[in-house]
């Protein structure tokens, strides 16, 4: 179907405490998966999928993201004087990804809250929502899948991932039934962090949307839900209930690392530099040395 060009947001307003005293002063976005930071990743991932309009939501203390996706005239001269190419054709890089733009959220009112700050910016376009704690494997491209979806259905997409049953508590949950396309499945209902007795399937929302411009009119209304914040589970939900829109979900089942979690950050670092051209071959050995040894 024929709409405008698709726009990308990504909530990036939210403290960190998990990563404290890392995140005291330096935004959690900013934590390096290797030698690049995290928001990076999913502001490549958007580029991958086609689009170049980037919207980041930030909070207080958030200016380091702004400066990373900026020039910085004094380093790429040096670096440029030093013949050092690399170094030089890695900075600038993250200078030219995309069209960056920023919006502050102000008070910290959740996802939805977040979400609903793009409106001025959006527009009538349709766009995708990118959570920075989800990195997804370039290797496995998931929203080009969706933006596809969401081309051929003219409906919100959203990602979905098997989890263990023991851990649905810690996200939005799906009901769904089958569509005539394997890996996509039609949503009919959502629930926001539930018990595992309560739970639809054990089916969780990730951090991938494709939204239309419609879901801010949702929004609007939408009260807040747990921890007194406005979930867009739950005008996910509305959405899912109305007849006339529907939501889609498609089922990933690739690489994503979770660098909300400290583990889990601690695991993607490993797994992502042990499949590095530059750093696996010296890092794999040593690694299995060192689960030997403990």
């Amino acid at each position: 179907m024929s709409h405008k060009p698709f726009k990308a947001v990504i909530p990036a307003a939210g403290l960190g405490t998990r990563f404290l005293p890392a995140t005291k002063a330096m935004p959690k976005e900013m934590l390096p998966v290797v030698d690049k930071p995290a928001i990076q990743y999913v502001v490549e991932e958007a580029v991958h999928a086609g689009i170049e309009d980037v919207l980041i939501i930030i909070g207080r203390n958030k200016n380091n993201i702004a400066n990373h996706f900026d020039s910085m005239p004094e380093l790429e001269e040096k670096l440029r004087q030093k013949g050092d190419s690399d170094k030089l054709a890695k900075v600038e890089h993250s200078n030219d990804l995309a069209d960056i733009h920023l919006v502050r959220q102000g008070e910290p009112k959740g996802l939805g809250h977040a979400v609903l700050r793009a409106r001025a910016h959006v527009g009538d376009h349709p766009f995708a929502v990118l959570l920075g704690d989800d990195l997804i494997d370039e290797r496995d491209p998931l929203l080009t899948t969706m933006l596809a979806e969401y081309d051929k259905r003219g409906a919100t997409v959203i990602a979905l991932m098997e989890v263990d049953p023991d851990s649905i508590h810690l996200y939005g949950a799906a009901a769904i039934e089958p569509t005539e396309t394997d890996g996509v499945v039609r949503v009919t209902g959502l629930v926001e962090k539930p018990r595992k007795e309560d739970a639809p399937s054990n089916l969780a929302i990730i951090g991938r949307y494709v939204l239309s411009p419609d879901v801010f009119d949702v929004l609007e209304h939408t009260e807040p839900g747990k921890g007194g914040e406005i979930q867009l589970t739950d005008a996910l939900q509305e959405l899912a209930t109305d007849t006339n829109a529907g939501v889609y979900g498609v089922v990933f089942s690739g690489r994503r690392y979770d660098t909300g979690d400290r583990l889990d950050y601690i695991k993607a670092i490993v797994q992502l530099a042990s499949d590095r051209e530059d750093l696996g071959p010296d890092l794999r050995p040593w690694l299995k040395d060192f689960a030997a040894g403990l």
